[in-house]
């Protein structure tokens, strides 16, 4: 049935029924609604919900259930959404009623057939709007242009899943959004986090409405369907994570992928913030399920006998700084390039800015900070701040995209700058596939940074894989 197809990714909620049904289904009644009426009845009553209530209705009980299955609610609904009025209906006596075509369709079908057909026609016309949204592609991320348009389309959200030792869930929905050039930052708080000390995971979590209405905005009640989107371990947060920065009230802590953590001064829970980069966000957050991830599709590579550098030139970078409302930098970099000499330690090495070249030395706009809030505080951790990474290949195809909290730290290294006067900073990112090392100058006279060395390692097993070299 479609109710075990969608159950384990589906959220119910029975706040979109009328109060009466509630009412009668509610635990305090001595007498329940689905004993004190007959099915006609019922039915009668169920016809004049809208497909949303009428889902919701049916997890009220198995009785619910299977009369909220009927074929003939379900036609009515199906026959209204998708098909021609004069081929399904026609006034008589002041009712309306299904002509022979509709009757022949309630014949030999299962209960909840015309459930199923509704709701798969349904979510494949919710697909067609997406892939004409997203097709349009930005010549410099690579990226949909339309993807924050596409998001809302599919009344897409996002909500975090902390478990305790114990097992027991609790989930935060409530989130401000905050949408870049390439990714979408989430920030939830809330005044009433689980200790700490008890948690054990969070989970993210992609949330869509099953039936998406487009003339109002996504609501919590009705079916929903959840899509993993990455799991973090808590247990020893302050001792397993990378410690970012602090203010006078919160300390940020932060695991990967783009999770960070505010924690007061007391070890307690301030608020939850994530990046998440667009690259097949989309899909990352629709199309797994509430256990597992969505598998991104394996690359095919397709092998140049003819180019000896193949896989090593023609890349572009596209970076974004940012720290909540303000953005510290955004510029594309073309025409990267590896030379065989420069492929080391398993990594191929893009120079980006280079410390010899002066003229590519670019200054960050504003004083760097991440911005955070919760219901009574605000704040703002300095020499912190999101990094988002687009690496294209020589097609234009993301190849590597990444959105994370990164901090700047005073270099222990002797600095070779002769151009410069002051201190000298780092920023270091790594993942499985690749590292960001950026080296900054704080101009005293002006108050700002400027980078004079961004270099890229790319992981030779990721190149190889991705090209079919072997290198």
């Amino acid at each position: 049935t479609l109710f075990h197809l969608f159950c384990p990714a589906l959220v119910w909620n029975l706040n979109s029924l009328p109060f009466s049904l509630l009412k009668f289904a509610g635990k305090s009644n001595s007498v329940s609604l689905s004993s004190s009426l007959p099915s006609e009845m019922l039915i009668k009553i169920f016809s004049y919900l809208d497909a949303v209530s009428l889902l919701s209705v049916g997890c009220v009980n198995k009785h619910f259930y299977h009369l909220a299955n009927d074929n003939e609610i379900w036609l009515k609904i199906y026959s209204i959404c998708f098909q021609p009025r004069r081929t399904i209906w026609k006034m008589k006596s002041e009712q309306t009623e299904t002509v022979s075509l509709g009757c022949a369709a309630l014949h030999d079908r299962k209960p909840g057939y015309w459930k199923k057909e509704y709701i798969f026609k349904q979510i494949a016309a919710v697909k067609t709007r997406l892939m004409r949204l997203v097709k349009p592609v930005d010549p410099y991320t690579g990226l949909p242009c339309k993807n924050k348009e596409a998001m809302k389309a599919s009344g897409l959200s996002w909500m975090i899943v902390l478990k305790d030792k114990n097992g027991k869930e609790h989930i935060t929905e409530k989130a401000k959004l905050s949408f870049k050039d390439t990714s979408v930052t989430i920030l939830w708080y809330s005044t009433n986090w689980p200790c700490l000390d008890s948690l054990s995971t969070l989970k993210l979590f992609g949330v869509i409405p099953l039936l998406p209405d487009q003339s109002q905005a996504p609501s919590k009640n009705g079916p929903r369907r959840r899509s993993l989107i990455a799991e973090y371990h808590l247990a020893n947060l302050t001792e397993s994570s990378v410690a970012l920065g602090a203010d006078k009230l919160v300390q940020l802590f932060s695991l990967n992928p783009g999770l960070l953590v505010g924690l007061w001064k007391k070890n307690e829970i301030a608020f939850v913030m994530v990046s998440l980069h667009y690259h097949q966000l989309l899909e990352r957050s629709t199309l797994g399920s509430a256990t597992v991830q969505y598998a991104l599709p394996p690359n095919k590579p397709v092998l140049d006998d003819v180019d000896p550098g193949y896989g090593l030139h023609d890349y572009s970078l596209h970076l974004d700084m940012h720290g909540g409302s303000c953005t510290y930098l955004c510029g594309t970099f073309k025409s990267l390039f590896c030379r065989k000499g420069d492929i080391a330690n398993g990594y191929l090495r893009l120079t980006v800015i280079s410390l010899k070249d002066n003229k590519k030395h670019l200054p960050l706009a504003g004083t760097l900070g991440l911005s955070w809030e919760t219901d009574v505080f605000k704040g703002n951790v300095k020499d912190c701040f999101m990094m988002d990474v687009t690496l294209l290949d020589e097609t234009g195809k993301p190849f590597w995209c990444f959105s994370a909290p990164v901090y700047i730290e005073l270099s222990s290294e002797a600095s070779g700058l002769y151009d410069y006067l002051g201190r000298t900073y780092t920023t270091y990112y790594a993942d499985s596939e690749g590292k960001v090392r950026i080296e900054l100058v704080w101009l005293e006279e002006t108050k700002e940074y400027f980078i004079v060395n961004l270099v890229l390692y790319i992981s030779t097993k990721k190149v190889n894989n991705w090209y079919g070299t072997n290198y």
